[in-house]
This record gives C-alpha cells, structure tokens and sequence, in this order.
C-alpha cells in the first residue's frame, strides 16, 4: 500500500474503493479508530476533526456499542446509512440523543467518564504530557497569545478512562519543554504515581499524535517517546521540530496503513464530501 497522498477518489455510488491510496487524516482517522474498543463511551474535542471521524470509524467498523458523549447528550449511531463528521453540532446531536443531562448535571456527576476515551488539542505540550489551553505568555493579564481556555478539559481528563492529545501542528511552538499554563495535567514532572498523589482517577495520556508522527510515555519517567513515524517523515524531521529532547527507540515503526475495508467505510459513511482529503501540501493534516 502507498503512503500518503492528497490524491483520492469521490465515491458517490458507495461502491468499494479501487484506489489505496489514503491522505494523511485519513491515516490519522484509522489509527485512531483502532485505538477504541466496542463497548466504550467517546468524547472528542471541538474542532479536533479527524479523531471525529476515528471515532465513527471504530463505531461503524468494529464497535456497535459505543457511545458518544456530544456536548450534553449520548447517543449510538451504528444504524445511520451515513454519518457525516462534518455535520455534528449541536442540531444533528439532538436528534440521535438517547439522553440530554443540563451543565451542571454533567459537571457534577463525572463517575460516568470511568469508561470513556476522550480527545483533546492543545497550543501547548509538554514532554511529560501536560497540556495547555489557556494561553502563551508570562503572565495571565498580559498573555502574547490567548487560548480557548480549559473549557471543561481539565475535568475530562482527569476522570476518563485514557485520553488522546490530538496535535495539528508538529512544531517546537506547540511541543514545549514546559507549558506556560497547565490545563489538563498528564504526568507532571514524570513521576508516574503523579495523577494518583492528586487524587486523579482517570488513567492519563496514552498517545500524542502529530501530523508526523505518534509519541507514547516511557514507563518509569513518563517522558515522552517516539513509537511511530508516518510514512515518508524521518526521525531527523520529528527532532527538528519538537522543543525538547524526545526519547527515540533504536527501531521505530511507520504508522500502520488503513485497510481497504477501512477506507471504504471512512469514505462512504463518515466523510461522503472528501474534507478529510483536502488539495494540500503533502503532510498537512
């Protein structure tokens, strides 16, 4: 199979796809999906769109009893001929609803994330997995930059099962040795009992994916390590561009490619318009 490409196929008669090739959201899309079991409970960040239609891969391929938690309801989607990712705000949500709980029910009540996945961005990360939302600068009155701020995130993750970071840009702005402000706690300073001494239940981190690649935390320091390069980009490109020092294994495998099964759903169900394989420059997520 071939690496990534901008070039595809619009597939307007759900026929199977002949053409292998894949963009590099798509790629993403199906690592992602792969990554969650039937059975659990989905929550994606806003504008975090191919962990969006990951989540509704794994949901239509291999997970019929997953749920997802969109805003303030839960709802299961297996049944629907097309699931179009683009197309979940808050009207389409309401329609699929099983439940709608009000703000503070769902602020107050977070035993139910015990088995939920959640997704979440970041304009800061650092090498231990702490993220930041909130904003660039030295002081908070005086900010260079300013975030969406936490919005909810800092609960999630404290309580989900596992979450995901979700990164657009591989740059040394955005992989930090140190976050200017901590919106979701990952591993602290390393110590891998860190979320445990803060009374954390939610099991942390797992993965930080990247338009180059995919980091996992070493073990016993809960630094971060590199596991994947996507197909075409070098271990000398991932270094250049990350503003620490990354842990590098001896081998490092290339993102695993999607299947032909995978692909034909992905295109056919979930992203029928082809946004996830925009004309752009290779490696643009």
């Amino acid at each position: 199979m071939t690496g990534p490409t901008q070039e595809y196929i619009r597939n307007e008669n759900m026929s199977p796809i002949s053409e292998p090739s894949y963009s590099l959201n798509e790629l993403l899309a199906v690592f992602i999906a792969r990554e969650i079991a039937d059975g659990e409970t989905v929550g994606v960040g806003r504008n975090l769109f191919a962990p969006l239609a990951g989540a509704l891969l794994a949901h239509l391929h291999h997970g019929p009893n997953i749920r997802f938690g969109f805003g303030h309801v839960t709802a299961n989607l297996y049944h629907e001929p097309i699931v179009d990712f683009s197309e979940l705000d808050w009207r389409r949500e309401l329609q699929w609803a099983e439940a709608h709980r009000p703000e503070d029910r769902t602020m107050m009540s977070l035993k139910h994330l015990r088995n939920t996945v959640f997704f979440v961005g970041g304009i800061q990360v650092d090498k231990h997995g702490n993220s930041n939302m909130i904003g660039v600068g030295e002081h908070y009155r005086t900010l260079r930059f300013r975030g969406p701020g936490a919005i909810g995130t800092a609960s999630l993750t404290s309580h989900t099962n596992r979450y995901y970071i979700f990164l657009t840009a591989h740059e040394k702005r955005v992989l930090v040795e140190k976050c200017d402000y901590v919106s979701c706690l990952g591993w602290g300073n390393g110590d891998p009992n860190t979320r445990r001494a803060w009374g954390l239940p939610g099991g942390g981190p797992r993965y930080c994916i990247t338009p180059l690649g995919v980091m996992d935390f070493e073990e016993t320091r809960k630094h971060m390590r590199l596991k994947y390069l996507h197909p075409g980009v070098t271990v000398d490109q991932v270094l250049a561009n990350t503003g620490f020092d990354l842990i590098v294994p001896d081998h490092v495998d290339v993102t695993p490619a999607p299947s032909r099964d995978e692909l034909t759903l992905l295109r056919t169900r979930i992203d029928p318009r082809g946004l996830l394989r925009p004309a752009a420059s290779p490696g643009s997520p």
